[in-house]
Formats: C-alpha cells, sequence, structure tokens
C-alpha cells in the first residue's frame, strides 16, 4: 500500500461515495502510526468495494450496503463483528438505510444473530411493508430472506470484552464514537460506529448507518443509528446524511433530517448545514460527526471532536482516508 497527501479537492464526477467510521477523542501515542494504517487500509477496502458497484452502472442503495458490510465484518470497527457488549453482556445491533428518489427506508434494531445488520435494513426495505423490525421478530423476518445467521458468539472479541469490564467498574457507559490509536489492539478503545452516502450515476442518492451502540449500555436500548431521520436520511431533493455520535442527542435534534431540511428549504450550504447541526447538538451537551453528500457530488465530512475516521472516492477511483481534524487526507492505492 501507498500514501500520499494531498487536500480534499472536491467532487466533479458522475459518482461519489463517502463513509465514517466513528468519530470522537483520539489520543497520540507510540501506537498511533500502526493503529492509524489499520483503519486507514480497511476504510480503503471499504471505499473500494463501495466504487465497484458504482462503476458498474450498480445504484447507490447497493454500494452503501458494500461499503458498509466491510466494515461490519471488521473487528476494528462498532458495528457487526466488533460491535460492543451491553450491561448483561451480549451484543445488541442496529442499521438503518434509506433511498433517496423514493424515500424508502428500512431498518432493524436489537439483533443478536444477523451477521450484517445493514442487509437486514435493506431487506426491511424491500422485502416487506414496514420500516424498523427489532429483536427476535427482525432476526426470524432475516432468516427468511436468506441472510447470513450466525450464533451471538460470533461477535463475541476480547477486546470488546475487556471494554465492558472496564466500562462496569468504572459505572460509565463508553460512547459508540470515543477511539484510540495509541492502546494496543487488546486495548482499543475505538467504538466506531460506521456509515455510508452514495450517489450513482442516475443520480440517486442513498445512505446507511450500522452500530453496536454503546458499551455497558442498558438492554433494549436504541441509539440514532437506526433511527430514520436521526441516524440516517436521503432525499434527492436535498442531500444523504449519515451520523455518528451521542446518539440520545442526534435523536433529539433529527440530526439527519434537520441536516436535510436545512439544505432543501433555506438553500443552506452542506457544510454549513452540517455545522449548525452539530452546534445544536453541542448545545445539549453532544458531539460527534456526520457525512453529507447531494445529487451534485457535493459533500462534507463535519465532526466536532478530535477525530473521524473517514473516506471518499469518486471518478477516478482514488480512495483518499483521514482520520484526524484539518483538510489533508491520505490517498490510498492499495
Amino acid at each position: 500500500m501507498t500514501i500520499h497527501m494531498r487536500g480534499n479537492t472536491g467532487n466533479d464526477s458522475q459518482i461519489r461515495l463517502v463513509i465514517h467510521g466513528g468519530a470522537g477523542a483520539v489520543k497520540l501515542g507510540k501506537q498511533r502510526r500502526e493503529r492509524e494504517q489499520a483503519y486507514t487500509e480497511v476504510l480503503a477496502q471499504s471505499l473500494v468495494a463501495g466504487h465497484a458497484v458504482l462503476e458498474a452502472e450498480g445504484s447507490s442503495i447497493d454500494a452503501v450496503i458494500a461499503a458498509i458490510a466491510v466494515m461490519e465484518d471488521c473487528p476494528l470497527f462498532n458495528a457487526g463483528k466488533g460491535s460492543v457488549f451491553t450491561h448483561d453482556g451480549r451484543n445488541e445491533l442496529e442499521a438503518s438505510i434509506m433511498e433517496g428518489s423514493t424515500r424508502a427506508a428500512g431498518a432493524v434494531a436489537g439483533v443478536m444473530t444477523i451477521r450484517n445488520p445493514i442487509r437486514a435494513a435493506h431487506a426491511v426495505m424491500t422485502k416487506s411493508p414496514h420500516v424498523m423490525l427489532i429483536g427476535q421478530g427482525a432476526e426470524i423476518f432475516a432468516a427468511k430472506q436468506g441472510l447470513e445467521i450466525v450464533d451471538s458468539s460470533y461477535f463475541y472479541t476480547q477486546h470488546r470484552w475487556n471494554q465492558l469490564q472496564k466500562a462496569i467498574v468504572k459505572e460509565s457507559i463508553l460512547l459508540d464514537h470515543d477511539a484510540g490509536l495509541d492502546t494496543l489492539p487488546g486495548e482499543d478503545e475505538k467504538h466506531g460506529t460506521v456509515g455510508a452516502v452514495a450517489l450513482d450515476r442516475r443520480g440517486n442518492l442513498a445512505a446507511g448507518t450500522s452500530t453496536g451502540g454503546l458499551t455497558n449500555k442498558h438492554s433494549g436500548r436504541v441509539g440514532d443509528s437506526s433511527i430514520i431521520s436521526a441516524g440516517t436520511y436521503a432525499d434527492n431533493r436535498s442531500v444523504a446524511v449519515s451520523t455518528t455520535g451521542t446518539g440520545e442527542m442526534f435523536i433529539r435534534t433529527a440530526a439527519a433530517f434537520n441536516t436535510a431540511a436545512q439544505v432543501r428549504f433555506l438553500h443552506t450550504p452542506i457544510t454549513e448545514a452540517a455545522d449548525n447541526t452539530l452546534a445544536e447538538i453541542a448545545a445539549i451537551g453532544g458531539d460527534g460527526g456526520l457525512i453529507v453528500l447531494d445529487a451534485d457530488g457535493n459533500y462534507a465530512m463535519r465532526f466536532n471532536t478530535g477525530a473521524m475516521f473517514r473516506g471518499t472516492i469518486a471518478e477516478d477511483g482514488i480512495a483518499q482516508v483521514g482520520i484526524f481534524s484539518g483538510p489533508e487526507t491520505a490517498v490510498v492505492s492499495i
């Protein structure tokens, strides 16, 4: 893998994919370079997977699923395989997806046996009359649709279990977007919700988000990632949005729709709209980030924390990824 540095130059191409892998405070220590490279590689793989769909004339929805599934299958991120534990020692996952031309949407929450919740959310959207299914009902539905069902032990990772034990001792809840690059793999404090927004050659937008939630959360807790308008929103008349952060505050501000509404009704530039939403969240004690993409391919990756794991790819197939604040991203060839 070769990495060069350059600034984010925007988009003039027909297709675009933007992803995030969580936002939060990142410690700078001796392990940073090794850990940064690991995250960078997976972000790039996610971008390449989604780009392959778009380049082959695939839909923005399918590109979002492809990109998110890569991160769900990686234990570095708090989604799918890398999901954190509830206080009771279970992995309760959630995801949502939305298509911009019809505003069709699907979501699942509280699932413990579906390997890729983003695929289940899509199945709810396309194979049912509903928008959200939860718990066992969602799992039964996913199995009937032929999705991969796994034993709950599939989601067990030692470092997530260790995080739960630490949180129980401290009587704390670890936010889903806290991050640490200076720790060893077994001590990793990265809790990244994942998400993607895409624009296909037909001009259609889509958005999706997936997470394991909060370490030490109460069983049954549902965050913003599975809630349409809070964690995910897509509308061809405005933008596609996926969020990451303190979920309760993103729910209370309807963060994803809030951003889209500013663009559609007030004609606010997308970067300003994203910043306005984050400011509203900060005003009630929350933080995090969001990615935004419009039907012209303009995009924003905004966060009010020390870092956000993020990336974008367009017509040229060059994956650009970033972690820390600032305009520069790494251009990755894999």
